[in-house]
């Protein structure tokens, strides 16, 4: 399955959606892929998590780990396709944790997957969480780059498809100056615009 094929199954999921979106990191955007809507088939999510675990095969990865909630179910599919475990940071007052009683132990090779990376910042603060608690991260993946490349996350990264897609602060966001106000992916004003 090559970047076309995986674009084109976003579009017939419509989970890439036009309009003017708010995305979590804070950014403004034309564009916005709802990941959820394109991974709500376990075949999909099982194919799209095998594509990504095929460059890490001989990376001797132990762990998986995703940022919560958007990297929960392709980083279960990448930790199904590499057999190893899996599990999860979130935040617990405003800070990216590892909880549920997730042990790491010291030195455990861990990728972190996620499903869109933007700006890289919520990968950044998970590999910090993963690595305070001992873990040693050795890779980073996700199904969407929209930074075409240029997020830095702290170590080698794959992505299945990259993009140049534009992100725009408040008050540079030429949406917001046309008049025309955000909204969250996932509310209901978001749900009308992009149906």
């Amino acid at each position: 399955m090559n970047s076309e094929q995986i674009l084109k199954h976003f579009e017939e999921t419509n989970a890439l959606l036009d309009g003017h979106f708010l995305l979590s990191s804070g950014l403004h955007s034309p564009k916005y892929l709802q990941c959820a809507l394109a991974l709500q088939y376990p075949a999909d999510a099982a194919r799209f998590g095998k594509l990504i675990a095929e460059h890490f095969i001989d990376k001797m990865i132990e762990t998986v780990a995703s940022p919560a909630i958007g990297g929960l179910v392709i980083g279960y599919s990448v930790a199904a396709a590499l057999n190893v475990r899996f599990i999860w940071t979130e935040r617990q007052s405003g800070e990216m944790t590892v909880r549920r009683g997730f042990r790491i132990r010291e030195g455990e090779r861990i990728l972190v997957v996620e499903d869109v990376i933007t700006t890289g910042g919520s990968t950044r603060e998970c590999i910090a969480a993963l690595e305070a608690n001992g873990g040693n991260v050795v890779g980073a993946a996700s199904i969407i780059d929209r930074s075409n490349g240029a997020a830095d996350v702290g170590v080698p990264r794959v992505a299945l498809v990259s993009l140049d897609v534009p992100s725009y602060t408040e008050d540079q966001c030429p949406m917001c100056f046309g008049g025309d106000r955000p909204v969250k992916p996932g509310s209901r004003t978001a749900a009308q615009k992009s149906g």
